[in-house]
């Protein structure tokens, strides 16, 4: 089942990356001073965010689709953990993302410094659910 594949695939893939920028990338972050800081965080989180968009849209209509040619209900929990990390952005990280992206370089300061430590933490929430997405999807395979 070529979207029961697709859709693993796709969340393995965010997971993947989400959980590279917080074991990886967020760490090395959180060594700079803030102007650089913040950068470093402007310019990850605006490429991200594509990257981490397309891969949630293709992981969760494949998981649907899937769903739809077997009738397993695993497939939808699976649809329904990789969907999850759009509206826990939306109406949790995004005040923060908000602010971050408005601060300029120059302003930035040790607030900054705060809200990216902040940030790290509420995107561990979204590399939990891509991961528990993937291994729904895995179970679902077998």
């Amino acid at each position: 089942m070529w979207s029961g594949y697709l859709a693993l695939l796709t969340a393995a893939a965010f997971a993947g990356i989400a959980l590279h920028v917080s074991l990886a990338e967020q760490p090395a972050r959180l060594r700079l001073d803030p102007q650089a800081m913040l950068m470093q965080w402007q310019t990850s989180y605006s490429r991200a965010a594509i990257v981490q968009v397309v891969l949630l849209v293709i992981a969760t209509l494949c998981g649907i689709i899937a769903f739809f040619h077997a009738y397993d209900w695993r497939w939808l929990l699976g649809a329904v953990l990789i969907a999850a990390p759009w509206p826990y952005t939306m109406l949790v990280i995004m005040p923060t993302n908000r602010q971050l992206k408005e601060t300029l370089p120059e302003q930035a300061d040790e607030q900054t410094h705060g809200l990216i430590r902040q940030w790290g933490l509420l995107h561990l929430v979204r590399t939990a659910l891509g991961a528990l997405a993937t291994l729904e999807y895995f179970w679902a395979l077998n």
